[in-house]
């Protein structure tokens, strides 16, 4: 703890004695983020003042929570044994849970999110979240996502609430709270709404590409999730990899400043995503108002020299970086991180317990969308002989997305999860066959549940079309292969479509029975299980407008806002039930 801070003093005022008393190179340090292994060396905590660690894909801290929280500790210890003292944030990308450690809970993704259109469930998936990050050491979380997606080849769709930007506010809002804690509640963790801005409405839906909106779009479309989120009192806004009308957004001044720090009045801190100072002009990034850079992957060392040699050259001006620092020491004194630096052993016992994956199943319920339900197919009668067609109706790994445990996400199980076919067989009377891929010869069952859908995959991994070219607007032909084996044998069918954004499936829809958009469900298979069964009714609408056709996407946006020539299949907001139809 820094002795030299008065305890009674305001925040303002401890900000300001301590940004009097800190020399050039300790407030480079506290606008530097690295990575706790590769980046940096144990010595250049000390030596450099570093004022944040992100945890991302590769070594982890540890093998439990003891370990990670213990490494983080270690690290602590370092920060505060220079010569003012300043603690450290750690951070983590914690986008649909603690979805880095496994055995968290891990929500819906927030597309599903947006399906369930919960803004109560919302917040508290986010406290929730919260709480799982603080016990495996963090006290930053770079979440929510609050973009707001143009085209589903897009690669992070379904890390966005909707297509919808009163949806997108709506929810906005409710997860800054839970993460928070709200306005009139002790904060512990500070949240992150990103990317500033104009992410998910890139042309033609690529990653990091250029957004070609007006002004006057850009803040009537954009901008209210933002406005939103400061409002909640956001801690932090990550800037964006994208462009916007051909200037990168990390470098965008007229936005980040005058637009972010000025007009919405945002007194948190600008991060920068990853990388940003070598890809986006070096001190062009400090200039525009980027407050904390992420200085990974060899940029450590160019990085602190350059904005040194920019601030001795009159490149960068002092006001720049006092500005960047009094935000993160604000940030800092308001979680109380100077008096309890240090994360919390007993919130260990908390990761993933029951209490928490009754709500992760709930949201899991309450973001399915029915599409299609005809001879009565659905609810499944718990008496009937079931069959259970696919890999992904047995794999949690499949059915939770990209940011799952590791950056790509997994294919295979992780420790905490239940799969559909667990769920299934908790909730049948009868036997639940299982066909993982076409090859069983099951022909007297009363009904398969086919289930389909994307791989896990993050950024611009995910992209249609992109540089790794291995997504598409339809099913694989294995998948529909599933769906032409099964029908064809007159057996009635319903498909469970695990994805990450609306899909081509216009032809499988007219051959099934009943159509079930499940999004990426996160660690609780069981709720799809008890949906499909009838213990609870669909209450999923639509975030996003659903295409009929690969054509639908030619056009700059595809089917939405954008582009109303096009006539989608079904519109935002459409969704069945059991009880009232749509």
């Amino acid at each position: 703890m820094n002795k030299e801070i008065k305890t009674d003093l305001t925040i303002e005022q401890k900000v300001e004695s301590l940004l009097s008393q800190m020399t050039l190179d300790e407030k480079i340090g506290q606008m530097t983020q690295v990575r706790h292994f590769d980046d940096i060396t144990i010595a250049d905590i000390k030596t450099k003042f570093i004022g944040s660690i992100i945890h991302t894909p590769g070594p982890t801290p540890g093998t439990d929570a003891a370990e990670w929280q213990a490494k983080f500790v270690q690290l602590q210890w370092l920060a505060l044994s220079t010569r003012l003292g300043i603690p450290m944030f750690f951070g983590v990308d914690a986008v649909h849970g603690q979805n880095t450690y496994a055995g968290a809970t891990i929500f819906p993704h927030n597309i599903g999110l947006g399906a369930a259109r919960n803004s109560k469930l919302v917040e508290s998936a986010a406290a929730i979240t919260a709480l799982e990050a603080r016990a495996t050491g963090f006290n930053w979380v770079f979440s929510p996502c609050v973009a707001i997606p143009y085209n589903e080849k897009w690669g992070r769709v379904y890390e966005a609430f909707s297509e919808s930007t009163e949806i997108t506010t709506e929810l906005t809002k409710a997860s800054v709270r839970g993460h928070q804690g709200g306005l009139d509640q002790q904060v512990s963790l500070i949240a992150t709404a990103k990317h500033f801005i104009g992410d998910g409405s890139t042309d033609f839906g690529v990653e990091g590409g250029n957004t070609t909106l007006s002004q006057e779009e850009v803040m009537e479309r954009l901008l209210p999730p933002y406005r939103a989120a400061i409002e909640a009192g956001v801690g932090s806004v990550m800037a964006s990899f994208n462009s916007l009308n051909g200037v990168p957004m990390h470098a965008y001044r007229a936005m980040i400043t005058d637009v972010l720090k000025g007009s919405l009045k945002f007194e948190g801190i600008v991060v920068s995503d990853w990388k940003a100072y070598s890809r986006f002009g070096g001190t062009d990034v400090i200039n525009a108002g980027v407050d904390v850079v992420m200085a990974v992957e060899g940029d450590f060392n160019m990085y602190v020299e350059g904005v040194r040699n920019g601030v001795l050259n009159g490149v960068i001006s002092q006001e720049r970086i006092d500005d960047a620092v009094r935000r993160i020491l604000r940030q800092k004194f308001r979680i109380g991180l100077f008096d309890n630096p240090f994360p919390d052993l007993r919130l260990i016992s908390k990761i993933g317990i029951q209490a928490h994956r009754d709500v992760a199943r709930q949201a899991v319920r309450e973001s399915l969308v029915l599409l299609k339900n005809e001879n009565n197919v659905l609810p499944l009668k718990k008496d009937a002989k079931i069959a259970l067609v696919g890999e992904f109706g047995n794999n949690s790994g499949l059915q939770s997305g990209g940011w799952t445990v590791n950056w790509q996400g997994m294919t295979e199980n992780y420790a905490g999860a239940t799969t559909i076919l667990e769920g299934l067989r908790k909730f049948s009377s009868q036997d639940v066959l299982y066909d993982a891929d076409g090859s069983a010869d099951y022909d007297s069952v009363d009904v398969a549940v086919i289930v389909v859908g994307e791989t896990p995959y993050a950024e611009f991994m995910g992209d249609i079309g992109g540089v790794m070219n291995k997504y598409q607007l339809t099913l694989t032909p294995e998948h529909q292969m599933l769906v032409d084996k099964y029908t064809a044998k007159g057996i009635k069918t319903v498909v469970v479509l695990i994805s990450g954004r609306p899909l081509v499936v216009t032809k499988q829809l007219e051959q099934v029975d009943a159509f079930v958009a499940a999004w990426f469900p996160g660690s609780e298979g069981e709720g799809i299980a008890e949906v499909l069964f009838g213990d609870y009714d669909f209450k999923g609408k639509l975030p996003h407008s659903w295409p009929k056709s690969e054509e639908d996407y030619q056009g700059k946006y595809g089917p939405n806002f954008w582009d109303r020539t096009i006539e989608p299949l079904f519109p935002l907001g459409f969704g069945l039930s059991y009880q009232k139809g749509i």
